[in-house]
């Protein structure tokens, strides 16, 4: 049984994927059963009303996608349970193959109809795991071989404030957006603010908040998040 969900694996898009020796037979059918079941749910509930789709969809309980005309994904989307997507915005959701979108999670593309959220795009092979946040204003962009930590939080917008003789909520917001680009680990409870750009090949440590741009291949921590070290 193992060798052919390994090989079901790799043709969903998972070269050499290889099944823990330890995971018996009955905890495998388990899985399978559970994988069919969100299978099911995904390609009668999410993939015959999006805008466009280039495989299969897992689809956990619990749910909520609106919008969803507004999203494209590539190869294999598996999206877990109690997950909220609102993916109102003026360029959309993009997704690449290989998706992975974790319980608890969150996508907000649009926060009022008045100012409507640019768009985000995630490329292939990108992992986000459980509680994290993803606010779209400005214009998010995740590159290829993403890793998400639990609960990252990215924001994608800044509320204007220099005015002390006016409310913030009247001075309007700047949206610079958040660019991470490919091969990037975000370790857990990690925090990027609008504006910052991820260089290629970074890691961010856990707990850091990303202020300004991290250079490629290094390594940042702390709050506001610095370089510790380089990974070259």
């Amino acid at each position: 049984m193992k060798k052919i969900v390994e090989s079901i694996i790799d043709k969903l898009g998972r070269k050499d994927y290889k099944i823990d020796e330890h995971l018996s037979s009955y905890n495998l059918l388990i899985i399978v059963l559970t994988k069919l079941i969100q299978f099911f749910r995904g390609m009668i509930f999410v993939k015959l009303f999006l805008k466009s789709s280039k495989g299969l969809i897992f689809l956990g309980k619990r749910t909520s996608i609106n919008h969803k005309n507004k999203i494209s994904v590539g190869k294999t989307t598996s999206i877990g349970n109690n997950v909220s997507i609102n993916a109102l915005s003026k360029k959309g959701i993009k997704i690449g193959d290989n998706f992975t979108l974790k319980d608890n999670c969150i996508i907000d593309c649009t926060g009022v109809i008045r100012d409507l959220g640019e768009g985000l795009s995630i490329g292939d092979n990108v992992g986000i795991s459980e509680n994290c946040f993803i606010q779209v204003r400005g214009e998010v962009i995740i590159g290829n071989n993403v890793i998400f930590g639990p609960s990252v939080s990215i924001f994608s917008e800044n509320h204007n404030h220099d005015d002390v003789n006016q409310t913030i909520v009247s001075q309007g917001e700047t949206r610079k957006g958040v660019i991470i680009q490919d091969n990037v680990w975000i370790g857990t409870k990690a925090t990027i603010l609008d504006g910052v750009v991820v260089g290629e090949g970074s890691i961010i440590a856990a707990n850091s908040v990303v202020t300004k741009n991290v250079e490629p291949y290094t390594v940042v921590a702390g709050i506001p998040a610095k370089t510790i070290k380089s990974r070259k």
